[in-house]
């Protein structure tokens, strides 16, 4: 990815989203490229699936649907009703048709940022991760200690992430996206059999 082509996604999403959801970007596409180097990732991909994770936030849920009718999404009766799990497949059409995104891990990336789903790849587990525990996040019960972890065990930590998000989603009586759930049971598995293998 050439500077200026950086510079102009950049300048685009500040002029798109509101000024809190664009630190957060930055927040993220920082975080990401930590991450990436930590793990031995392409590092412009995680700056770019960060930068791009949630360029679709900031618009309609009826704009967000007619964007991933459009785009031959087939969308659950949870994600219809929920903008916060919308936004993610809204967001990778619009990397591919706004921002001219052809790359096939960046934009998996940001459609799999929020529910995460079993068998990830090392980009989306860096970029659902980074989403949680960039630096402007402050709310999310074991911040720290997931901060630390991630920086240590991926995994274990995208295991930490989930079982907290379902735990508060519960909590909320908010309906739960069944990506979600079988995200966190793969991660479960592998971690065990991991144990097992030690």
């Amino acid at each position: 990815m050439e500077s200026r082509d950086r510079t102009k996604i950049i300048r685009n999403l500040e002029q798109n989203l509101n000024y809190k959801r664009f630190i957060h970007t930055l927040g993220v596409a920082y975080t990401a490229t930590s991450l990436a180097m930590r793990y031995g990732a392409e590092v412009e991909k995680a700056e770019m699936a960060g930068l791009l994770h949630d360029c679709a936030k900031c618009i309609s849920t009826d704009k967000m649907m007619k964007i991933c009718r459009n785009g031959n999404f087939v969308l659950h009766e949870t994600e219809k009703n929920n903008p916060a799990l919308l936004h993610s497949k809204a967001g990778r059409i619009l990397a591919e048709q706004e921002y001219n995104v052809s790359d096939p891990d960046i934009l998996s990336a940001i459609e799999w940022h929020t529910t995460g789903h079993p068998g990830m790849t090392l980009l989306e587990k860096i970029v659902f991760t980074a989403d949680y525990i960039e630096p402007g996040r402050s709310s999310a019960k074991r911040l720290p200690q997931i901060r630390a972890m991630a920086f240590q065990d991926l995994d274990k930590a995208i295991e930490m992430i989930l079982h907290d998000t379902l735990e508060y989603l519960t909590a909320a009586g908010t309906p739960i996206d069944e990506a979600t759930r079988d995200t966190y049971n793969d991660f479960v598995r592998q971690i065990h059999e991991k144990e097992r293998s030690e």
